[in-house]
């Protein structure tokens, strides 16, 4: 054994003491029992004692010996680090000084720059938006004036030569519609994005657009409330047909492109405004011949007058079904292209759609005989002259109805069907309408009793 190796030799347990379960009441209960007998009175404490004391005083020589020998290499492993320290910190202040420099000319090159460049990108970013509504408001206010022009040209003219020009309708229609592209499109970055809040567009709206629109739609309504080919006095020229005609479809067309699209989907779109009409027309029509119809039956010499005005009026319906069913539905430049053109695209289809019909006659004689049986009922109940007349006289005023219904179920010689809806006629003048005459017969003739 070395000489070192004797002086670092130790009867300490060192181990022990490492021993992470080491504990000190444990270690020292078995001291005193290993210098004391369990029945000994008292203890004797000293030895062991003295024993740890020595133990302190080795260990303490023990460090004392290891720092002495090692004194040297510490302090020169010491110094060698300090010294290895103050180069590093001397060779990052010398980095800190140049980056922060560079920090500084930097900030002075590209952040302030970028700053005033933000505030430039900011300003010609407001003035694009102020430009670009700028031309909105433009374009919304010549298309506001051309409204107005083309309006005062549906009532052209002056004195005797005031003329109605109702192909102006369509033309303020389009118009209409031309500002709606612009007005409805206000998404960010949209044509209209910003134009409710500009006081000169709610001007144009409230003192130009609202009203002209609302005399469009009534001018519209009121000219296919009053269409009619013919009456019980006679039918209307050629000229005047193809007059009444061409007013009929420029109205028609101004409702269907004027119907509100916002908030439907393109699918499930519908000219409301035209089908309304529509509907108004045919309410009309079936509200005057039942009510017309019901007095002539409580004073049957007035029947033939009355019923020569419903097929009258029948007429003027299948004349408006032909009408309609020739004239091709306008493309809506606010809706999009279907994907699938349907096979019927006309303005007659919605009407069909919405009534759930095939016809527009069928659909006259039919709505027509379900409100007549019950007045004919209200008849033979109140009794008196009018019931045993009506009754005396049933099978006359039976074959009368027969007769109104198959004259009125032909179309006007003046209004030329389209080709399915020719074939159609022809078909139901040999028999076609049966039906529906057997349903107005019997709406009168099966309520009288026996």
């Amino acid at each position: 054994m070395s000489a070192n190796d004797e002086e670092e030799a130790s009867y300490i347990d060192y181990d022990a003491f490492l021993d992470p379960g080491f504990k000190p009441s444990t270690f020292a209960n078995t001291l005193v029992l290993a210098t004391n007998n369990p029945t000994d009175t008292p203890l004797d404490l000293s030895t062991p004692l003295s024993k740890v004391l020595f133990d302190a005083q080795e260990i303490d020589s023990h460090i004392h010996i290891l720092t002495t020998r090692s004194a040297l290499p510490l302090l020169a492993h010491t110094k060698e680090q300090t010294d290895s320290s103050k180069r590093i910190i001397s060779e990052i202040d010398t980095q800190v000084k140049t980056l922060n420099e560079s920090y500084k000319q930097l900030e002075k090159e590209v952040i302030q720059k970028h700053a005033e460049a933000d505030e430039v990108r900011l300003v010609a970013s407001r003035l694009w938006e102020t430009l670009r509504l700028g031309r909105s408001v433009g374009g919304c206010l010549r298309l506001g004036r051309q409204l107005e022009v083309q309006h005062s040209e549906i009532s052209g003219g002056t004195g005797t030569n005031r003329r109605e020009d109702h192909k102006a309708l369509v033309r303020c229609a389009h118009t209409i519609l031309s500002l709606r592209e612009i007005t409805e499109r206000r998404g960010p970055g949209e044509e209209g994005h910003g134009l409710e809040k500009v006081d000169a567009i709610k001007s144009l709206h409230d003192h130009v657009v609202g009203p002209i629109e609302r005399s469009m739609k009534t001018t519209s309504e009121q000219i296919i409330r009053e269409f009619s080919i013919g009456s019980a006095s006679g039918t209307a020229t050629f000229a005047q047909s193809e007059e009444a005609k061409a007013r009929t479809i420029s109205a028609a067309v101004t409702l269907y492109l004027i119907s509100p699209t916002s908030g439907v989907k393109s699918e499930k779109w519908t000219p409301q405004l035209l089908v309304q009409a529509l509907e108004v027309y045919l309410r009309n029509a079936l509200q005057s011949s039942v009510a017309s119809l019901a007095r002539s039956l409580a004073t049957l010499p007035s029947l033939e007058r009355t019923l020569a005005e419903v097929s009258a009026r029948c007429q003027n319906i299948i004349a408006l079904e032909i009408i309609l069913d020739a004239t091709k539905a306008p493309p809506h430049p606010l809706l999009p292209a279907p994907k699938h053109a349907p096979e019927k695209s006309n303005l007659l289809q919605p009407l069909l759609t919405y009534l759930e019909t095939g016809s527009l006659a069928s659909y006259f004689w039919r709505s027509m005989a379900g409100s007549l049986a019950t007045r004919v009922q209200e008849i033979v109940n109140r009794g008196g002259v009018s019931a045993r007349t009506l009754k005396t006289n049933r099978n006359a005023v039976g074959e009368a109805i027969r007769e109104c219904v198959t004259r009125g179920s032909q179309p006007p010689s003046t209004v030329a069907p389209t080709k399915g809806r020719g074939a159609k006629a022809d078909s139901e003048k040999s028999g076609g309408w049966e039906r529906e005459v057997a349903v107005m017969v019997g709406s009168v003739v099966n309520n009288l009793g026996r």
